[in-house]
């Protein structure tokens, strides 16, 4: 059997994984909440990803973590930043693209890199949480439904509703008068929607982005989110199908797990 690595993407609301053989395929994901502990998250991530693909602990040659949690993790071989990782799963499915950007629960990341999918440049965003993903499942748990349900009552929406506050304690008082005011379920989620994806567009004109852009995180499920950032910026995104968007960070960790193993594996040079 080639040599198998995971990647493991331990976020602050999510813990993602991906199985990558040496071809650089992937042979199976797996998702769950991250909770309050990340190496109890990180053995989670392991052991479903493992069944999924029906493997053992034992097939596995070596593990790298990203994310918010990723020096929490024991298991790790080693530890990459997101920015990283996201760069270099977006290079490695499009080697045309030299910008990203990364919509995820905590953090808007966008990125600039060069034609090698390294990191040239970047930024986050800088105001509350208001910009993030975190503010959007806020939004809906406050309607009475949970996360799954952003993509469909945005949606439905007829007429999104403006969430103009920067601020998550004020947007979020905003979110409470529309619906005060008899505004629809649907119209209030969009409306988050539309301005996250304002905010994050904002984030990316920072780094000077150059079309082909690429759009990953959690929130490339909400084609709402996509739409208003094309809208806002004139260019179109290309998203990772198979999901791959959400996975991105995992499956970057995953690649970049194989080059450092051939470099650890690599013979020391002969010496006189």
């Amino acid at each position: 059997m080639s040599d198998i690595t995971l990647g493991i993407d331990l976020g602050s609301t999510y813990t993602k994984a991906v199985l990558v053989d040496e071809a650089g395929e992937i042979l199976a994901t797996h998702e769950a909440k991250t909770g309050f502990h990340f190496q109890k998250a990180a053995e989670r991530a392991l052991d479903g990803v493992l069944d999924a693909a029906g493997l053992d602990r034992s097939d596995v040659d070596y593990v790298a973590t990203t994310g918010f949690g990723r020096y929490a993790a024991d298991l790790r071989d080693l530890a990459i930043t997101e920015l990283t990782c996201h760069a270099y799963a977006v290079h490695r499915l499009y080697p045309e693209v030299r910008t990203v950007l990364d919509v995820g629960g905590q953090l808007v990341k966008a990125i600039r890199m060069d034609e090698h999918g390294r990191v040239q440049a970047f930024r986050l965003n800088d105001k509350c949480a208001a910009g993030s993903g975190a503010f959007l499942e806020k939004t809906v748990r406050y309607l009475g439904h949970d996360v799954n349900a952003i993509t469909g009552l945005s949606e439905l929406a007829e007429n999104p509703v403006s969430v103009s506050s920067v601020c998550a304690v004020f947007a979020e008082s905003e979110i409470i008068n529309h619906l005060a005011a008899g505004e629809k379920e649907e119209d209030v989620t969009a409306g988050a929607v539309v301005a996250l994806a304002g905010r994050a567009a904002q984030v990316l004109k920072r780094v000077k982005p150059e079309p082909p852009c690429a759009l990953t995180g959690g929130l490339t499920r909400v084609p709402l989110v996509r739409r208003t950032l094309e809208e806002n910026l004139g260019f179109e995104f290309v998203v990772p199908d198979r999901d791959l968007g959400a996975f991105a960070g995992a499956y970057g960790a995953g690649l970049l797990a194989h080059q450092r193993l051939r470099k650890v594996r690599r013979p020391e040079p002969a010496t006189v």
